[in-house]
């Protein structure tokens, strides 16, 4: 059956700019691929494309030191846009019937490698340093205090799937009546440790990131946030469906056969009661790693055909981790709102498909549907076999 659950106000900021009206322009720009900056911050003595955010980030003097983390200042810009709709949610529904749900990982991570580098150094831990900080419950505890909510308030950390599941929890908790509404959506900053760990498994690029290409050579790493607030009432995009599933069949490969991928997007379209032949845009998980886009192209190939128009974003933004689902969904509410040519979000590559991939339809800069797209399906697929897709639809 249809989702009676509405997205409304997102707030963003990722390497493309902070507010949905930058966002949105980057996102489109023909003229070539953004995002992207190289640097060795996380990579000492090696220079990485990374998806780093630009834009100034707020003070976090007023809150208490536990708090005070890169993540949590990344959640706060993002949450700058959508705060007014939040407030004025909070005041109709009260405090405790406004629920939290955002997935990281890294939480506090780049501030516990900073403080570890000064003990080594002083023997002494740094002035203002908490453990608390690394805590990964911390985003939602801070996003609580911040915005004066008692209702729920939980973390997902389920790496790159707990942006989009994330979503999925927040309309289980308004179908089960425990809130009226969600902030839901996820953030994670970058961190050296974050960096090091991608590239000790031999799947950082030391290029942009060049998915479903015979030339990929894996991710680029990013950071990022996104939320949304959602509720039962009517807005422009309604989440229509949504599909979780596990492999358990690696700790950091994918099942090659692409069995939870389906699963994952089926459940989305069977949840939502629509037909596959619906969808109007995918935005791939596309992390231009050698087996995630084998997999997800045979996945998608099964599920949706090959037709229907696809891209991946991340050589735009970096692949955000606990961030991206939420990110990418946001991506997907952009190409569903005000978008009466349906133009959709190009697939930047060399244009050399591998052979060995099932033959996807990419799309190229400025294509559209000629038409105001109806549904957009995302992907969102982690370490482990955590698998989310989220189906967004036009109200």
């Amino acid at each position: 059956m249809s989702s009676g659950i509405y997205l409304h106000s997102p707030g963003l900021v990722c390497a493309l700019g902070h507010g949905i009206r930058h966002v949105r322009q980057a996102l489109w720009d023909a003229a070539g691929p953004a995002g992207l900056t190289h640097t060795e911050r996380y990579s000492p003595g090696r220079s990485l494309p990374v998806g780093e955010i630009q834009a100034a980030l707020p003070s976090l003097a007023h809150v208490a030191p536990e708090f005070r983390i890169r993540n949590n200042a990344i959640a706060l810009l993002a949450l700058a846009e959508m705060r007014p709709a939040v407030d004025a949610a909070i005041g109709r529904f009260g405090s405790d019937r406004v629920a939290i749900v955002v997935g990281t990982s890294t939480s506090g991570l780049p501030e516990g490698e900073a403080a570890r580098r000064t003990l080594e150094r002083t023997g002494s831990w740094p002035r203002g340093f908490s453990y608390a900080q690394q805590e990964l419950g911390n985003l939602a505890d801070f996003l609580a205090v911040e915005l004066g909510v008692t209702g729920v308030a939980h973390v997902i950390s389920t790496a790159c799937s707990s942006g989009a599941k994330s979503l999925a929890s927040g309309a289980r908790l308004l179908n089960a009546a425990m809130a009226d509404a969600v902030v839901a959506g996820g953030c994670d900053a970058l961190g050296a440790f974050t960096v090091a760990g991608f590239s000790a498994l031999e799947a950082v690029s030391a290029a942009r990131c060049n998915p479903m290409s015979v030339n990929r050579r894996g991710i680029n790493l990013g950071e990022g946030a996104a939320f949304f607030l959602m509720t039962r009432e009517p807005g422009p995009v309604r989440l229509a469906g949504w599909g979780e599933s596990s492999d358990a069949h690696h700790m950091s490969t994918p099942d090659p056969t692409g069995r939870g991928a389906m699963r994952a997007m089926q459940s989305a379209l069977q949840r939502a009661g629509v037909p596959a032949g619906a969808v109007d845009y995918i935005n791939l998980h596309g992390t231009a790693t050698h087996y995630n886009d084998a997999m997800e192209s045979l996945a998608v190939a099964q599920v949706l055909g090959t037709d229907v128009p696809a891209s991946s974003t991340k050589p735009l933004t970096g692949h955000t981790l606990a961030a991206a689902g939420a990110i990418e969904a946001a991506f997907g509410w952009l190409t569903l709102v005000d978008n009466p040519r349906g133009v959709l979000p190009p697939h930047w590559w060399d244009g050399q498909p591998d052979p060995a991939l099932a033959p996807l339809r990419l799309v190229a800069p400025n294509d559209s549907l000629g038409r105001a797209p109806r549904y957009m399906l995302s992907n969102s697929f982690a370490f482990g076999g955590s698998n989310a897709s989220v189906l967004l639809g036009c109200a």
